[in-house]
């Protein structure tokens, strides 16, 4: 009797799958090993081995053959990626190797003073790529040159006047004035379309140049004051309050992260970095603006290319892929990029 007790009293606790023994009169016994476990299981039916099975053919089969249903994992596709694209970077690498390029002198990370105090220099990274907008590097770099010769500071540019500070960053620009209109060769100019509505909001009398400086000088201006009063002459260190400053845009937001504070927090894209992401394909459809490339481009691109790829594609912009009539036939990516073909 007291051994039919134990053997219904064993076979009752093995079906709940604690894996013990109870001892006469109810004390715990010590875990079962595995051969013990074995031999009690030939001795006596018990589900536990019917469950057990059940769920390992659950997970084995419904994952591996990608079947739906409870606590089935779904495998998750491949992000997409651009045909050829690591082949085309190398040669880009390879067409670039000699760090001859405008930008490559005279970008942002070149203009600004190494022998001022950091703040200071991180205020003139924010000028310069401010004074970049729309303008050639070569222009940017002289009129960086004549600002910090006067000394490059928040208080100096708060105490120059509005027409100093015109004349010493002329002839910087703020709109791409020399191209016709997308699609319409010899229409309407982009200086033509500003004019126009200087005139219609009661702008006659003053040139498109004197306007180009004045809003120029004007984002300069409440740009600095901002900064002397929020961040004690320092700029943001995100990218959310860097493009809240007037005249500040996402790509020179991008750009100040990387060079005033060795942050990379996004790809810069410029017109050059907007224009070759569409000839290669590298957006899988092609996009209307440099910020949609932006973003098409962090979907994909590993982000340990992110800070290079700016520098890179700009100087090949500036030599090889140019915006109108591109030297398609000294580029190694001739046979590999799209907009090449046929050529």
């Amino acid at each position: 009797m007291n051994a039919a007790g134990v053997r219904m009293v064993v076979t009752r606790a093995r079906s709940q799958g604690t894996g013990t023994s109870l001892r006469p009169g109810g004390e715990k016994a010590a875990p079962l090993r595995s051969g013990e476990a074995a031999a009690e299981g030939r001795k006596s039916y018990s589900p536990v081995k019917r469950r057990r099975k059940a769920r390992r053919l659950s997970v084995a089969y419904e994952t591996s053959e990608g079947e739906e249903g409870e606590g089935a994992e779904r495998l998750q596709a491949p992000s997409w990626q651009p045909q050829d694209w690591r082949r085309q970077l190398d040669n880009i690498r390879t067409m670039r190797s000699g760090k001859d390029a405008p930008v490559d002198q005279l970008g942002a990370e070149h203009c600004f003073d190494p022998s001022a105090s950091p703040k200071v220099q991180r205020y003139q990274v924010l000028l310069s790529l401010m004074l970049s907008s729309q303008t050639k590097d070569q222009v940017t770099a002289g009129a960086m040159q004549r600002l910090r010769a006067r000394g490059l500071t928040v208080d100096s540019i708060l105490q120059t006047d509005d027409s100093t500070l015109g004349t010493l960053i002329y002839p910087v620009g703020f709109w791409r004035v020399s191209q016709p209109v997308a699609g319409r060769p010899g229409g309407t100019t982009g200086l033509q379309k500003v004019s126009r509505k200087l005139n219609s909001c009661g702008g006659r009398g003053q040139s498109l140049e004197q306007a180009s400086l004045a809003s120029k000088v004007k984002y300069i201006k409440q740009t600095t004051a901002i900064l002397q009063q929020r961040y004690g002459g320092d700029i943001p260190a995100s990218v959310a309050e860097l493009v809240a400053l007037p005249g500040v845009g996402p790509k020179m937001a991008h750009l100040a992260m990387a060079v005033a504070w060795g942050t990379v927090s996004g790809i810069a894209v410029d017109t050059h970095v907007h224009r070759i992401a569409n000839r290669l394909r590298w957006t899988k459809e092609a996009t209307r603006s440099p910020e949609e490339t932006r973003r098409a481009l962090e979907e994909w691109l590993p982000r340990e290319l992110w800070r290079e790829i700016n520098g890179l594609l700009v100087g090949f912009g500036q030599q090889t892929c140019l915006p109108v009539r591109p030297h398609c036939h000294a580029c190694l990516n001739r046979a590999l990029c799209p907009a090449a073909q046929g050529l």
